[in-house]
Formats: C-alpha cells, structure tokens, sequence
C-alpha cells in the first residue's frame, strides 16, 4: 500500500514551528525563573525593610540612613590621598608611642628570640621570673587599680598555687584520667546555680571567662532558634551598654545585632525599643546585670515580660559576669537589690565569672542554663570523625585543670560568709566613693554619677571639667582607672585591695578636680577658652573617638595596640 511523500516545503514548516515552539519555551522559562528570582528578592528586601520600619520607626529608619551615610563620607575623605597619608603618618607615631611604654628595651633588657642552645637550671629560670614579676607596672598590690585583680591576698593565692601543683597536668577532656578534676567542675557549676535560684533540672558548664560565656548563650540561643523555628537569619537585642562580647558572638556566629539607646537620666535599656524590635527572626534579648559601663542593672524583669509575650518565648540572657558574686548577696549583705536571677519566669540563661568576685584564678567563669536541654545547644559534637567520636561542651577541647581546681579551692575557702562578708566591704567602699562625688564641696557642683549603681562600679561624668584630663591626672597619681565614652566618663570598680585605700582615691580625685579647675581659671584669665586641648593618653584617644562620624582611625589604633603586645 503506498502513501504519498510530506512537501519539502511543509516540511520545513513544520520543523520551523517545532524549533520555533522550542526557542519559546526555552524563553518563557528563562523569564519565568528571572521573574520568581526578581519577586523574592523584592519580597525579601520588602519584609527587610517593614522589619526595619517596625523596629526603629520612620525617624529612627531615616537617622540610622544618615548616620551610614555619613560615616560612609567621612571614610572616602580620610581614604583621600593628601588625607590618608597624614592619617596614617599620624597613627604610626601614635603606635610606637604605644610600643615605647609597652617593649621594654634598652640597657639590662634582655631578649629571648629562640630557643636557648642548652637548657637552663631551675636557679636561673627562677631568677628570671622574678625579674619579669618585678617589672615597673601600675601597683594593684596597693589597690590603685580599677578592677583586674579583685583580691590578691597572699593566703589565697598561696592556696590557689598548692591546687595547681596537684592539678597541673589535669585535663577535664580525659574525665577518667582526671576524676577528682570531673568532680569539681561538676561541683562548681552546682553551687553557682544554686546561688542564681535555678530551678530543678537546670544546668551549666564552666568556660574560660566572660567572653567565652556570653559567645555560648549567643551560639545556643542561635541553634536553638534554627532548630525548633527554623531562623536563618538570627538577630539579638542588646542594650548599647552590654559587654562588647555580644558584639563580637554577632560578628563570629553571623548573627544581626540590634543595639538599644540607654538614655539619660537611668541609663537602662530602653524597654518600648526593645519590645519593637522583636521579630520572628529574634532569637536573643540581653539585659545586665549590672553593666560594665556604669554598673546599673537594665529591668530585668520588664525584658522578661518581653520574652514571653511572644508565643514560645524568646531566650533571655542575663549578664552577671561583673555582679558575679556580689548580686546574689546584696540582701544578705544589707544593700538593696532588684529582680535578676532565675526567679524572674523569662530568664532562660545567666553568664557570672567565678574569676572577678568569686576570687578564682583568671580564666574560670560559667554558664547558667534554665534547663539541660538549653545547654544541649551549645555542644558540638562530630560523630563521624577518624579519629574517635569527639564532643566538647564549649570552644576549647583541651582545658586546663588546674583553673578549675583553683576555682573550686577558691570558693571552698570563702564560702557564703566569706563571700557576704566581702560584699558588704566592696559594695560599701562604692558608696563610700559614690556618696563623696555626690556630698564633698568640691566635687559636687562638678562631678555627677551616672545613673543609679547598685554593687561595685561607680561611674561619673562631668559637664564643667574635661573628664579624661581627670583620668590623665588621676594616672599621674598612680591610679589605674577606666575612661568610658557616650558619654563621657570615668569608672572604679571597686575591689578588696581598693577598699582599704578608698580614702586615699577620694581625696586624689578631689585633688585632681581642684587641679583642674584651677588650669581653667588660668585659660579663662590668657582668654584660651574654659577647656584646653587634649594633653594625655586619655584625653587624645577619647577625645578623638568621640569628635570622629567614621572609627576607622581608632580602629587603626586598637589593631596596633593589639599588634604590640606580641612583640618580643
């Protein structure tokens, strides 16, 4: 049976249609992903910014677009070629400035560059040591300096240093090599709960201090987010006068900081500003307790009202790591005291470091979780690893032993009486010091504490005098205090070696005011103006920080600084 042939023609026609229908669809595809891409960015963005909107509010919006765009300007100008060089010309003297007080060098300096070709004896690593220990330095043995060593007495540090000796080689990564080191770590984190008024079944860890604290209640509070909400991108709420290490968990663990104004005349965070900026991508409120700045406690109980409106609940971090183990004593000590533990329903994690008020060796702190399985968050684990499955608690895997054996030493030695006892002499010492700056002629019409401080820190600023020529004066005395910024100010926190020379910090800081009122009188006479330009270390760095839209330049300066310390 025959059948007639398709015309060439017809068909190239029909092979036309078909690649025509091809290329068609082909195309529509293309657009069809191009447009599903270009909608969920528009989606994305629009939602990133009705977040934006919600939280900071349209003014808020728009200072928050000033401010970047400004800091944005004033980087292109100091990136200026005639500007860059003088800038940079001016931090590299600032710099070695820096490394001349630091680097020892010059006659009777010696350098240990390498190895030594043969060992030495016991006799001359010893004398070397006690050189390096008596080393010009700022005498905290005298108590002049603001916090860093909290109580230094002979006994304890004797006491801390047999602990160590037994302990020296104890590694909490081989629990069955070291049981008695299991023991303590286990019992120190027991008895810091208890002291916190955590519940049953809470749980905590030991970690190397402050810092490495609050980077675990961050990570925690971020997996437990991804896990149970499935948030990929985590944002966290933190008062602007929390500890920097909630800035750096954000920068380490990619989580989106939202920093909260603390406004005159409390200083607390500013709870309406909280409570909008809460969003489904939140994953951590933060409240102190009290702050490193200024030593106020933020509401803890309001940012808790917060954190359970929201269906769920979002984690709330107390930071105690300065409070430490003075808060929980307030009462029992004779002070007044405000809501901040594991009695307020909202609390989900505390950080407190045993190494500040707990008189610990430096290096110890922990981490308070409501429950175990907030803990759980914070754990890393890698089962399928050659080498074994390994696990660790926290960042380090390795861990020394004989911090935690100091620790537990440490607080066996003061036990609750010791620990209210000290509260008692520290806190009263910063009333001392706080009702002086308030009452004392001439210091009161000039110097003003900043907010209300409940335990050891007292904070003050002043609108008639230049607060950081007072720190430089101060300096000039001996003393080793802290400068703060926005807003201006200085802190002591107070420790036992200053509590038995507060008398003496009182009576400089009085001295250091009149002296200062008295350079201004002599300005005001040659008609140079009420305050003068900036003379110490204080004064030029704080000053500069505070008059700059764009902090690259202090940035430069902190990185050398951080850079000296590792030159040999």
């Amino acid at each position: 049976m025959g059948s007639s042939r398709m015309p060439i023609s017809l068909q190239n026609s029909f092979q036309s249609a078909k690649s025509t229908s091809k290329g068609n669809f082909f195309s529509l595809g293309t657009d069809l992903i191009r447009n599903i891409i270009f909608i969920f960015f528009l989606l994305r963005w629009t939602r990133k910014t009705a977040l934006q909107l919600k939280g900071r509010g349209l003014l808020g919006t728009l200072l928050d677009t000033y401010i970047s765009i400004r800091r944005s300007l004033y980087g292109l100008f100091l990136r200026a070629p005639g500007v860059r060089s003088k800038v940079q010309a001016q931090v590299a003297e600032a710099i070695a400035k820096l490394e001349g007080k630091l680097v020892p060098k010059g006659p009777g300096i010696s350098r240990y560059l390498t190895l030594p070709k043969e060992a030495w004896t016991e006799q001359q690593v010893r004398a070397e040591l006690q050189k390096l220990g008596e080393m010009e330095h700022t005498r905290w043995e005298d108590g002049l300096v603001s916090g860093a060593v909290y109580h230094g007495e002979e006994q304890l540090i004797k006491l801390q240093a047999e602990a160590f000796e037994k302990f020296s080689v104890a590694n909490p990564i081989h629990p069955d090599v070291f049981p008695g080191v299991r023991k303590m770590e286990a019992e120190v984190v027991a008895m810091v709960l208890a002291m916190f008024n955590a519940p049953p079944g809470a749980a905590g860890v030991t970690t190397s201090g402050g810092t490495e604290s609050i980077l675990m209640a961050c990570l925690s509070a971020r997996e437990k987010a991804r896990a149970e909400r499935g948030v990929t991108e985590p944002e966290m709420i933190v008062p602007q006068t929390a500890h920097a290490a909630f800035r750096k968990a954000g920068t380490y663990f990619g989580i989106k900081v939202h920093l909260v104004t603390c406004p005159s005349p409390s200083y607390t965070v500013h709870i309406p500003s909280v409570s909008r900026l809460v969003n489904s991508n939140t994953v951590l409120l933060i409240g102190s307790a009290p702050n490193y700045p200024h030593g106020i406690f933020d509401d803890i109980t309001a940012l808790s009202r917060i954190a359970l409106k929201k269906k769920g609940a979002v984690p709330l971090h107390v930071d105690c790591c300065l409070g430490s183990f003075l808060v929980p004593f307030l009462g029992r000590a004779g002070f007044p005291s405000v809501p901040f533990d594991f009695m307020v329903k909202g609390v989900t994690s505390i950080s407190c470091d045993t190494h500040k008020y707990g008189f610990a060796p430096k290096g110890n702190s922990t981490l308070l979780y409501r429950t175990a399985a907030l803990r759980t968050y914070q754990y890393f684990i890698s089962p399928d690893w050659p080498g074994g499955v390994y696990g660790s608690p926290s960042i380090a895997g390795s861990r020394p032993g004989a911090l935690i054996a100091g620790c537990w030493a440490s607080m066996m030695t003061q036990g609750e009486s010791g620990y209210i006892s000290s509260c008692h002499s520290i806190v009263g010492a910063a009333k001392k010091i706080e009702s002086a700056i308030e009452e004392h002629p001439s210091l009161r019409d000039d110097l003003s504490i900043i907010g209300k401080p409940l335990v050891s820190v007292v904070a003050f600023t002043s609108k008639s005098l230049n607060v950081y020529d007072l720190a430089d004066a101060m300096s000039a005395r001996g003393w080793h205090l802290n400068s703060l910024q926005d807003p201006p100010g200085i802190h002591v926190a107070v420790t036992l070696p200053i509590v038995t020379v507060v008398d003496r910090l009182i009576t400089d800081i009085v001295a250091a005011v009149e002296e200062e009122k008295e350079r201004e009188r002599v300005r005001i006479v040659e008609g140079k103006g009420a305050k003068g330009g900036a003379k110490g270390d204080s004064a030029a760095l704080y000053g500069v920080a505070g008059s700059l839209p764009n902090k690259s330049v202090v940035v430069q300066l902190a990185g050398g600084f951080l850079d000296t310390l590792y030159k040999a």
